[in-house]
């Protein structure tokens, strides 16, 4: 969220330069930022791996990516050559300390030529089991020592339950001050989400209801299309509970529910955020089936094509109990939003492809007016996240023509209208990473505090593999047991456009 460019010389240290998130995510999102002048005059990126390569045959792999996976791809063949010029490889072992005698030698040269200590920013695009060895060799040579210009970003998962999210914490603070430790989540990137914040705390019409007083409830969606592909064996050990909802979906409620920060600055932003997630009313064990339900597909057909089940797919195991679905309902014990029910649910090989928030309004009290077979449609705010970005109220209004009656009709705030060429979640991320700015990436606390959320949950599900398996088609839109979740409070899921309202009229 910063829109301070740094200056000052700058050096991206990327153990993983060879993996898939590099690839797609990373080399673009630095080659973008160089493009809209968001990078440093000077600057470097040392790209680690395990191969064997060379500095020439690297970057021109880099240069082939970018055309296929930048959005600024097809620029001029001379500013591809000009961004991968700052690129060097160096063949890399993480357990073997004359590899970061190397790296140590190579910032240290880098700095020489800069006249000036470089700032640092390492991107460990790597395996959780591989954070602490990186970080205690870190540590042993002095890598980043200096608490104000270093910077070390840490992807998800970050740890597997409370627990070990507390000890990767205190073994990260040996080698690094809290300020230094970016935990990043790429969806508190993307436009829509930030545009919570602006949306919420910017106008006066939509803040003073949004409490417990005028809203019904809220639902929030992550649904992809796509199944495991060839992540099976990952997938195995994780599932949709941690994989989605203890990060993405728990950080897109905070940005939700949050009460006005006292300023915009990092610590102001993630104290509310924290605040969010300890309000949460934990779910005990023997209340896990009334507040949650886990899903499992098997074959279908998405898009006139037949699919394979989980249970198929490679890498996973024939009899798996790992979830792909999860939905469930929270409840925020605190002043604001007390008794609203929170739905949340996430799934892979869904209907179609969507991520949104639904907050539907209170029906009114009385109405004279009568609509369809279904009465009256409740006001809503949609928020689409992806893949359309958009922001969208609906409401009642009067139907042309003689008689007194009403249709749904909405107001359509379009992000493509305004830009075709926002940046992706990745470059607002860095960008913010190099400037030094941490509002966007997770504290420590609210890691810890996400995992309490859901470590009674995934708890009962481990020591319960009883779960019947599978229980969805793939291209449907989750078990049905998701919809009684909500019916049981007279609550439905709610499409995140007017089509299927329309077809009332």
């Amino acid at each position: 969220m910063s829109n301070v460019k740094n200056t000052n010389p700058t050096v991206i240290v990327i153990f993983g330069a060879t993996g898939d998130l590099a690839k797609r995510k990373l080399f673009p999102a630095f080659h973008n930022l160089y493009l809209d002048n968001r990078m440093s005059d000077k600057f470097q990126i040392i790209a680690l791996g395990r191969a064997e390569n060379n500095d020439v045959d690297f970057r021109s792999y880099v240069i082939e990516n970018l055309k296929e996976f930048s959005r600024n791809g097809n620029t001029s063949n001379e500013n591809l050559l000009e961004f991968a010029s700052n690129i060097t490889y160096l063949k890399h072992n993480i357990d073997s300390e004359a590899s970061y005698e190397e790296l140590n030698s190579k910032l240290n040269s880098l700095d020489q030529s800069y006249d000036v200590r470089a700032d640092r920013l390492f991107y460990l695009s790597i395996g959780p089991s591989f954070i602490s060895t990186i970080s205690d060799n870190i540590n042993k040579f002095g890598l980043a020592a200096d608490a104000k210009k270093d910077r070390i970003i840490i992807e998800k998962p970050f740890g597997y339950d409370k627990t070990s999210a507390i000890e990767l914490n205190e073994m990260l603070s040996k080698t690094f001050k809290e300020e230094q430790i970016y935990r990043i989540d790429h969806y508190l990137g993307k436009e829509t989400v930030q545009n919570i914040l602006a949306f919420r705390f910017g106008n006066a019409m939509f803040e003073p209801l949004w409490n417990r007083n005028f809203i019904d409830f809220i639902q929030i969606t992550v649904a992809e299309e796509v199944g495991v592909e060839d992540r099976g064996g990952f997938y195995e050990g994780v599932g949709a509970l941690k994989d989605m909802i203890q990060n993405h979906l728990l950080q897109i409620l905070c940005m939700t529910a949050m009460e006005a920060p006292a300023s915009l600055s990092a610590d102001d932003i993630r104290n509310r955020k924290a605040d969010v997630l300890k309000s949460i009313r934990r779910i005990k064990p023997d209340e896990v089936d009334h507040y949650t339900v886990r899903g499992q597909y098997h074959d279908g057909i998405i898009k006139e094509k037949l699919v394979p089940g989980y249970r198929h797919e490679k890498g996973v195991a024939h009899d798996s109990t790992t979830e792909t679905y999860v939905a469930m309902k929270f409840y925020l014990d605190n002043w604001r939003w007390q008794g609203v029910p929170f739905y949340l649910r996430t799934g892979k090989r869904m209907h179609e492809k969507q991520s949104s928030i639904i907050i539907q309004f209170k029906s009114v009290p009385h109405s004279q007016f009568s609509y369809g077979s279904e009465g009256m449609t409740p006001n809503r705010l949609i928020i689409n996240i992806q893949p359309t970005m958009d922001i969208k109220l609906q409401f009642m209004t009067k139907k042309p023509g003689l008689s007194l009656s009403l249709k749904p009709a909405e107001m359509i705030f379009d992000y493509n209208s305004c830009s075709t060429m926002s940046p992706e979640a990745y470059e607002t991320l860095l960008s913010d990473a190099l400037a030094g700015d941490p509002t966007l990436f997770m504290r420590y606390d609210q890691v810890e505090e996400a995992w309490d959320v859901i470590d009674v949950i995934q708890e009962v599900w481990k020591n319960r593999a009883d779960a019947d398996f599978p229980n969805y088609r793939a291209g449907s839109w989750g078990p049905k047991a998701a919809d009684e979740l909500l019916a049981r409070q007279g609550h439905a899921w709610v499409s995140n456009t007017l089509n299927t309202v329309k077809e009332q009229i």
